[in-house]
């Protein structure tokens, strides 16, 4: 029989646990071992903290039941809950013989780290003592869950011949478990056979499957699957919705959280909603984006800085930096993220030095940024001309912030430094940089060049491209063609083409988008697909026919890339998207209601000069957010001050 006399500290440092137990009697009056096995496995319910665990831990060892299967169990579950996965591990290794169950429990501590082999090798230790531990469905579970966590699917092959060996092909967690592994590795054909195969089928088993589709942007698969599904979770929209996001299908992801509202049996979590805020900013739908606002403040859970963050996006996207600001004033909760959204939300409308402002409160808050919030304080200075402040910025990156800058930070200051006309600085500044520049740095020196008529270096900068050979990836042959045919250099513009020919690369069409009446319409350059076409473009030669007799407006023939006569230049860039757009909008809105455009591109020199003449002779606010930043037109003025 125990003596109880040395084990006094357990009442003592827990008198209110074994008072909630109803052990009201002191230990002395214990009477055997059980009993203390009984009290010891009631303390270690009670969701102990790391501490007080591990001084019951010494109690089992003093008393000599660490062979105690029942106590090793909850203690080493006590650790893991403590998340102590050393001490859970250590514990585990001093019992002599595991049950099941603790095979189970041990094994499924280790399978969600990633990368992690430990699962695996516990497995194999688990087959190798045959004592009779056989696997079971719950073991095949989480090896096959540390199965998608490694670089390799090589694991989860042979993992899944065991799952057929041991008779658990049928069993719906171990085929769920397999059909998410195949699933994260691409492995679809695998996947489906999987699928097909199971005798039971859930609402986990459907998702998981067409998360595979998903995730690997196989989504004219997904929609059919989708369609296909008995049984739809909040986790199922949110699968379908983010991967329709993910390929750059805002507006079937719209529709689809739309399908999803009119279905009782979910409501929108805060994924979903993000995703869709993503993709109304991205498509500057500004009506579906203020339902959503609305909906989160009636639904005070769903409020977080998630939500705040991507409503600030919207906002700014959608040309509306006051209600961003507005959001993010009132914002409770700011993270990094929210901090981040604002700034770059003001770099995008020109306001430079709102941006610091606002990245030096954030710093006096003790957020620190990261490169993403440097990039768009970055991108601001650029946007407004703040050149010293820029170049400080980036210069501190390092040393006060212990960020490396990388090629978008590098970009950030060429386009800097060459939209303020200091482009032999630019030039010299990327012949320094540390990392090889890619098209994008060159692209941006380049327009620079264009932009202040410097052929000269525009010439070196060729010679480097060429050197370099960026044009593999088709980027380079677009800029090289673009920049000739600015300079009227048709004839090298011919070869450039020439080669894109060859190589089969095509020049990517301008999209513009506007929402009217809470529905998208799509405009591509020379469109004549939308259903009012040829009201459209009888409503355009209206508009600019009067924008130029009554707002000043020349046409500027010179973004056409072609060399045609002045005449087809001129009806060339008259049938620009952004100008079909906004004659629709004419067409379609009110009388005096401002109008939001987005273009994939960046705004050509005479849609600009349109828009100015548009907005005044019309008196309507025109707002064209482009590739890069905002524009808004009043009165014949843009707010980017004709610096872009």
């Amino acid at each position: 029989m125990f003596k109880f006399q040395s084990f006094p500290r357990t009442a003592t440092v827990f008198p209110a646990l074994f008072k909630r137990t109803n052990h009201h009697r002191s230990l002395p009056q214990l009477q055997n071992a059980t009993t203390i096995v009984e009290t010891l496995t009631l303390l270690l319910k009670q969701r102990q903290k790391l501490p007080q665990i591990s001084q019951i831990h010494a109690q089992i060892t003093t008393q000599g039941l660490s062979s105690n299967t029942s106590l090793v169990f909850a203690i080493v579950r006590c650790y893991i809950s403590a998340k102590n996965l050393s001490f859970a591990r250590t514990s585990f290794d001093r019992c002599p013989f595991p049950s099941l169950l603790l095979w189970n429990v041990i094994i499924q501590a280790y399978c969600k780290k990633q990368n992690c082999q430990e699962s695996f090798n516990l497995f194999r230790q688990m087959l190798a003592l045959g004592d009779g531990s056989m696997p079971d469905k719950y073991t095949f579970t989480f090896v096959i869950t540390s199965c998608s966590q490694q670089n390799t699917p090589i694991y989860g092959d042979i993992i899944h011949a065991l799952v057929i060996k041991f008779g658990c092909e049928s069993d719906t967690f171990v085929c769920n478990s397999l059909l998410n592994f195949y699933s994260v590795f691409g492995k679809m054909e695998e996947a489906r056979v999987v699928f097909e195969e199971m005798p039971q089928k859930d609402v986990v088993t459907w998702t998981s499957f067409l998360s595979g589709y998903t995730k690997h942007g196989k989504m004219d698969r997904a929609v059919e699957l989708f369609s296909e599904m008995p049984e739809r979770t909040d986790v199922s929209w949110t699968v379908m919705i983010s991967g329709l996001v993910g390929v750059g299908r805002y507006t079937d992801a719209i529709h689809y959280f739309n399908c999803m509202l009119s279905d009782k049996s979910v409501k929108p979590n805060e994924a979903i909603l993000v995703c869709v805020l993503s993709a109304c900013a991205y498509l500057g739908a500004l009506d579906q984006g203020k339902w959503i606002r609305s909906y989160v403040e009636k639904i005070e859970t769903l409020k977080s800085a998630n939500i705040s963050t991507a409503l600030i996006d919207m906002y700014a996207k959608c040309g509306k930096i006051d209600c961003a600001r507005s959001i993010f004033n009132g914002s409770s909760k700011r993270d990094v993220f929210t901090w981040t959204s604002m700034i770059s939300a003001l770099s995008m409308h020109g306001l430079g030095e709102d941006a610091l402002r606002v990245f030096s409160q954030m710093s006096d808050e003790g957020i620190k940024p990261d490169d993403i919030t440097l990039l768009g304080v970055l991108n601001g200075c650029s946007h407004s001309g703040l050149v010293e402040e820029g170049c400080s910025v980036f210069d501190k990156m390092e040393s006060l912030w212990g960020i490396s800058p990388m090629i978008q930070h590098y970009g950030c200051m060429v386009d800097l430094l060459g939209r303020a006309g200091q482009l032999e600085r630019a030039f010299e500044f990327v012949r320094r940089m540390p990392i090889e520049p890619d098209i994008v740095i060159w692209r941006a020196l380049l327009s620079s060049c264009r932009i202040h008529r410097n052929v000269k270096l525009g010439e070196q900068i060729i010679n480097y491209i060429s050197q370099s050979d960026p044009c593999g990836q088709g980027g380079g042959y677009v800029l090289l063609s673009n920049l000739y045919a600015s300079l009227g250099r048709w004839d090298k513009v011919d070869g450039v083409r020439k080669q894109m020919n060859d190589k089969n690369i095509e020049l990517r069409t301008g999209c513009s988008w506007i929402e009217v009446n809470g529905i998208i319409h799509k405009f591509v350059s020379a469109d004549k697909l939308h259903p009012r076409i040829t009201e459209i473009h009888q409503k355009l030669n209206q508009v600019l026919k009067k924008a130029r007799t009554e707002g000043g407006y020349i046409t500027n023939t010179n973004p056409v890339l072609f060399d045609l006569s002045d005449e087809e230049k001129e009806q060339a860039v008259s049938w620009h998207s952004e100008k079909l757009a906004v004659a629709f909008g004419l067409l379609s809105t009110r009388s005096g209601a401002p109008i939001m455009i987005v273009k994939n591109l960046r705004i050509c020199d005479d849609c600009h000069s349109a828009m100015k003449a548009i907005s005044r002779v019309f008196s309507r606010e025109i707002t064209v957010r482009d590739r890069s930043r905002f524009h808004s037109f009043r009165e014949g003025i843009c707010s980017c001050k004709d610096y872009w």
